[in-house]
C-alpha cells in the first residue's frame, strides 16, 4: 500500500494568491461571454512592434467576440510582459478596457499551433495516467515521474523526455508566495543547489520549478521572477501551463496545493531525479540541505 504520512504529515501554510478566473490564462480557450462578465476579454493576435518607453505594444489583433472587430493597435502591459515581447511572437492574453480608453494586455501566453497541440496532448496524457493509478496516483521513491509537457520562462515548450539522460532536480513554488519560510526559502535552496554542483562538477544536471499558481504565472512573469533573483537559467527552467495538467502533476508528486476562498495553502515538495526518470530522493517542506542533494548527485 502506498504511504501518504510523508505527505500528510507537513503543515500547510496559507499564503494569498488570487483564484483562478477562467481558462484563459492558462492556455484553455475562454467563454466571451464570462470574459465579459468580468471586464476582461481573450485576445489572439500578433505583436508587430515594443514601444519600451511607453511600455506598449502594438498588437494586430483578431475579432474580439462581442466586443470589437481585427484591428491594430496600442496595449499597456506590465513590466514582465514587456520584457518578454518579441515583435512577430503569436499571443493569447486578455484585454482590459480602462474608463481613460486605455487599453490593456495580462496573462500573455505563447499562441502557437503546433506548441498549443503538444501541451494540450500532454495534459490529456497526463490525466488519463493520473485517473488510471487511481489510489496509487502518488509516485513513491523508486518509480519513475510521469510524461509532461509545459511551457517554461521563455514561452518554449518543454516535455519530460528531454530530461532523460540527466539528473533532474524538481520543485513546485509560485512567485506570489509572500511566506519567507516557504517558496522563497526553497528558490534560494535551489539556487544553492545549482552553484554547488557547477562547484562540484556536476554538470549533467537540470533544475525546475514547477509553479503552484498557473493562472498568475504565466512565461513573462516566470521570466521576470527569475532575472529579479539573479538566476542563472542556463540549466534551469521554471515551468508553467495548464491547470489540469498542474493539478495532476501535484497529485502524482504528493503535494498539497488548494485554494480557499482567496487564499492558497499548499505543501513543499522536492524531488532529485536521475537520468532514467525514477525518484532516488525527496523532502517535503523547505527544510533541506542543499549539499545533501548534490552528494546524492554526486553518488547516483
Amino acid at each position: 500500500m502506498k504511504t501518504y504520512a510523508v505527505v500528510a504529515s507537513v503543515v500547510l501554510m496559507v499564503v494569498g494568491c488570487s483564484r483562478p478566473e477562467n481558462a484563459a490564462s492558462t492556455g484553455e480557450k475562454a467563454n466571451p461571454s464570462v470574459a465579459a462578465a468580468t471586464g476582461s476579454y481573450p485576445l489572439t493576435g500578433e505583436i508587430l512592434s515594443v514601444d519600451a518607453p511607453r511600455k506598449v505594444l502594438i498588437v494586430k489583433h483578431e475579432d474580439i467576440p462581442g466586443y470589437m472587430p481585427a484591428m491594430t493597435m496600442e496595449f499597456v502591459v506590465s513590466d514582465a510582459d514587456l520584457a518578454a515581447a518579441k515583435p512577430g511572437q503569436r499571443i493569447r492574453a486578455e484585454m482590459t478596457p480602462a474608463p481613460d480608453s486605455v487599453f490593456r494586455l495580462g496573462k500573455i501566453w505563447p499562441n502557437d499551433k503546433a506548441g498549443d497541440d503538444t501541451i494540450t496532448a500532454g495534459a490529456r496524457v497526463l490525466r488519463q495516467d493520473t485517473h488510471s493509478r487511481g489510489r496509487n496516483v502518488y509516485r513513491e521513491v523508486g518509480e519513475t515521474v510521469p510524461v509532461f509537457a509545459l511551457y517554461d520562462q521563455e514561452g518554449r515548450v518543454v516535455q519530460s523526455a528531454q530530461f532523460r539522460g540527466k539528473k533532474v532536480m524538481l520543485n513546485f513554488i509560485f512567485t506570489r508566495c509572500p511566506v519567507a519560510t516557504m517558496c522563497p526559502a526553497a528558490t534560494l535552496k535551489m539556487v544553492s543547489a545549482q552553484k554547488l554542483a557547477k562547484e562540484a562538477g556536476v554538470s549533467n544536471v537540470e533544475f525546475i520549478s514547477v509553479t503552484l499558481d498557473p493562472t498568475y504565472d504565466t512565461p513573462p512573469i516566470l521570466k521576470e521572477y527569475a532575472k529579479l533573483r539573479g538566476i542563472d537559467t542556463a540549466n534551469f527552467s521554471f515551468l508553467t501551463g495548464p491547470d489540469k495538467a498542474i493539478k495532476d502533476l501535484l497529485a502524482q508528486f504528493g503535494v498539497i496545493a488548494e485554494f480557499e476562498n482567496d487564499l492558497l495553502k499548499h505543501t513543499l515538495t522536492t524531488l532529485l531525479i536521475d537520468e532514467n526518470g525514477t525518484i532516488i530522493h525527496r523532502a517535503d517542506s523547505s527544510v533541506w540541505e542543499a549539499g545533501d542533494f548534490v552528494a546524492k548527485m554526486r553518488k547516483s
